[in-house]
């Protein structure tokens, strides 16, 4: 029971911990944009379940340690752009590609279609097909999150505590944020921005360019700011309803 009196264990702890919760903001706003496109009485399950999915890839991924390290080793060089591919880079890069991919196909759709449901290619057609894109990008970020957690802390019951205690906040949270996001359709373009964002990075990252995450989080919570200011100004402007008192002679 030492660990108890150790102050470093609880400093990495709670370091870990709010570090997981940042970094699977990216992935609950994606899971709360495939769920709201279900029906409503399926939504709250959708976001259940992918979290919980999320949960257990993490947790796995995890206890795997020796194996994802050797996700590490250069597989191959892509010869025109000279970068080195490692198994790491094939999932980062096939996972950044699907972001992009499926937030440039939510935005299209959020232009062209009519409230979002007009525009086939972007459509949740069934429960099951969200569930498995919500999976797909629950392995690529929870690799990120994985690798963050192997180089802050050197004992696994840390590392799998601090992932379970976030994805309980954000299991606790993530009904919130999606309703928050998908009553403002600004801000659910703002996410979906994000997300391209996230893909660029993750696709820079397969190809050995290294983006460093604080500038990207710092621009998206600036811009979520900046636009929450906006909100505020627009809801104050509204004019209220003219009442005619004035009786018809």
């Amino acid at each position: 029971m030492e660990w108890l009196t150790n102050p470093q264990v609880w400093i990495s702890l709670l370091t870990l911990t709010g570090l997981e919760i940042v970094l699977g903001i990216d992935n609950v706003i994606f899971i709360s944009i495939l769920a709201g496109k279900l029906p409503k009485e399926q939504r709250a399950k959708a976001r259940q379940l992918g979290l919980t999915l999320a949960l257990v890839t993490r947790i796995l991924l995890l206890c795997s340690i020796t194996w994802l390290m050797s996700l590490t080793k250069v597989l191959f060089v892509l010869p025109v752009l000279n970068a080195d591919i490692s198994g790491k880079g094939l999932i980062l890069l096939a996972g950044g590609l699907f972001l992009i991919g499926k937030s440039v196909m939510e935005v299209h759709e959020k232009l062209e279609g009519e409230d979002g449901h007009s525009t086939a290619g972007g459509k949740v057609s069934s429960f099951k097909a969200a569930i498995v894109q919500i999976l797909i990008l629950d392995v690529v970020f929870s690799l990120d999150s994985v690798i963050t957690a192997v180089g802050m802390a050197s004992e696994l019951w840390i590392m799998i505590t601090a992932v379970v205690i976030a994805l309980g906040v954000m299991l606790v949270f993530a009904g919130a944020i999606s309703d928050f996001v998908n009553r403002h359709p600004t801000l659910k373009m703002l996410a979906l921005s994000f997300l391209i964002l996230i893909g660029v990075t993750l696709v820079g990252e397969a190809l050995g360019q290294h983006i460093p995450k604080g500038y990207i989080y710092f621009s998206m919570a600036f811009a979520f700011g900046v636009e929450l200011l906006n909100l505020r100004l627009r809801s104050k402007t509204k004019a209220p309803p003219v009442e005619l008192h004035q009786s018809i002679r």
